[in-house]
């Protein structure tokens, strides 16, 4: 276990370990530990009953959260010609489509948030996956990111408006960011609701036992406070 720094532990003091708080709770003491100077972030931290072995327990795709993320997102996209211009007038902030751009993302140019890619693209979009990949930024369809050119406005708009991707990593979490401490109580619940939703409805025919067994609510810098995974659950989005 790492070493705690002060402000960790005490931080930590005012956080029982053995209570699991309700979401509207857990959220406002998440604002009591966080010992951040800048706007950090909060976090919601999934502990799964799923096997990440098995492939049909594996979930993965995105939620569009309805308060944003609270930051810019930088939209890169795979398109050429009348595809381009359409993601161009979308507002995308960068177009690739040539050597020059695939050469640049191969030498580790990830400045950028979300890919998104037409069909066509994808043979090309493939061969970045060692860079791409890694950062889960390749796209995929499954994350709608990967849409005909007729659907790049609402793929760009919807990417912009702030959409996170969850998937069951290899020990069987699931990390996904829900707002910015700035934000307010009903923002970051709103936003939490949205993404237990989802969970909720994606569940797994093959799963078995405790679907949910583990939900955390953590900002950037300070501890994680347990939250009643019922409660979580039962979660309704606006």
């Amino acid at each position: 276990m790492p070493k705690r720094g002060k402000k960790y532990l005490t931080a930590a003091q005012k956080v029982d370990r053995e209570k699991a708080y309700s979401p509207e709770e857990a959220i406002k003491l998440v604002r009591e530990v966080s010992y951040t100077k800048f706007d950090g972030t909060v976090e919601l931290h999934l502990r799964m009953g799923l096997d990440p072995r098995r492939s049909d327990q594996l979930i993965r795709g995105v939620v569009r959260l309805p308060n944003g993320l609270g930051k810019p997102v930088r939209v890169l996209v795979f398109a050429a010609g009348e595809d381009a211009q359409l993601a161009r007038e979308a507002g995308a902030d960068f177009i690739v489509n040539d050597d020059e751009g695939f050469k640049k993302i191969m030498g580790g140019w990830v400045d950028y948030d979300v890919t998104i890619a037409v069909p066509s693209m994808m043979p090309k979009v493939g061969r970045l996956g060692r860079v791409l990949g890694r950062r889960g930024l390749m796209p995929n369809p499954k994350t709608g990111t990967v849409v005909q050119g007729e659907d790049l406005p609402r793929a760009i708009k919807e990417a912009k408006a702030g959409r996170v991707e969850y998937r069951l990593d290899r020990s069987g979490n699931i990390h996904c960011p829900i707002g910015k401490l700035s934000f307010t109580d009903e923002q970051l619940l709103g936003n939490m609701a949205a993404i237990m939703d989802t969970i909720r409805r994606v569940k797994p025919p093959a799963a078995k036992g405790s679907y949910v067994r583990r939900v955390t609510l953590a900002p950037t810098m300070g501890p994680g406070v347990k939250v009643d995974a019922v409660a979580a659950l039962a979660m309704e989005p606006d």
